[in-house]
């Protein structure tokens, strides 16, 4: 199975511009009419977004002058593969598969 991730590239976009303070990206969205708080544009700047409003990504694109692909990159995740059966069924009752995830319970004996 393939599993697909991708690398949010705002912030290098913005060094790249000579932008480092993340305040620098507000007057160039409200210029595009987007207005953001600035905790939304710090989210936006320092985390990976996992929603993002398609004004807000256009408006972005325009404000450093990139397309969606400069600011999004897709990333194949690793991921392991499936564990081959040993060839033995489980079909023990149902006590005795629940008892093996349950731990043992320690006896005490008196000394002697």
């Amino acid at each position: 199975m393939r599993v697909l991730d991708y690398e949010w590239k705002l912030r290098p976009l913005m060094a790249q511009r000579g932008m480092y303070a993340t305040t620098d990206l507000d007057p160039l969205l409200r210029e595009r009419g987007i207005t953001l708080s600035s905790t939304q544009i710090y989210r936006l700047v320092t985390g990976k977004p996992e929603r993002l409003n398609l004004a807000v990504l256009v408006a972005l694109c325009d404000a450093l002058g990139c397309e969606a692909g400069d600011l999004i990159q897709p990333v194949v995740v690793a991921t392991a593969r499936r564990k081959r059966s040993t060839g033995t069924t489980d079909l023990a009752p149902v006590e005795a598969r629940n008892s093996r995830n349950r731990p043992v319970r320690a006896r005490i004996t008196p000394a002697e």
